[in-house]
């Protein structure tokens, strides 16, 4: 793989600050998430109001801009590991996996999580995706509890 170029997309604030190259990513998102919006304008409105909620965004582009890699990521505190970089959302595009962009997405963010001080980087990944499991072990991730979903 040639160069990548990590580019946040929002600031310290949330506020989406290249929001023509976050909607260039729609496609990209959407192959780990199918259910944003298609409509790029749409799509743009919903990150906007997840990033409102505290979520933050960094894309891995080529050297021609073509995205390759997403994540969003949020800082928070909670009582078991203290402050703590949470990764919702990591895909690498279906064309461009194990070629090194999702460890460079995790290794952004890990050094993003020290300088803000946090002690933990942590995700949850859906039981199905054993390729990306292999990538987090890799990396030095462990399975650490269940995680338990409910619909209402």
């Amino acid at each position: 793989m040639g160069s990548l170029q990590l580019i946040p997309l929002t600031d310290d604030t949330g506020q989406i600050t290249k929001p023509e190259l976050l909607q260039s990513a729609a496609a990209l998102h959407r192959q780990l998430r199918p259910m944003l919006p298609e409509d790029g304008l749409a799509y743009l409105s919903k990150m906007q109001r997840v990033c409102r909620y505290g979520a933050r965004l960094v894309l891995a582009c080529n050297e021609q801009g073509q995205p390759l890699g997403l994540a969003l990521y949020r800082l928070y505190e909670n009582t078991y590991e203290d402050l703590r970089l949470y990764v919702d959302d990591l895909v690498t595009d279906e064309a461009a996996r194990s070629q090194g962009v999702g460890s460079q997405l995790i290794a952004w963010c890990e050094a993003h999580a020290r300088a803000a001080g946090c002690g933990y980087i942590v995700l949850d990944s859906g039981t199905w995706r054993t390729q990306a499991h292999k990538l987090y072990f890799r990396l030095g991730f462990v399975i650490s509890s269940f995680h338990f979903t409910k619909s209402l």
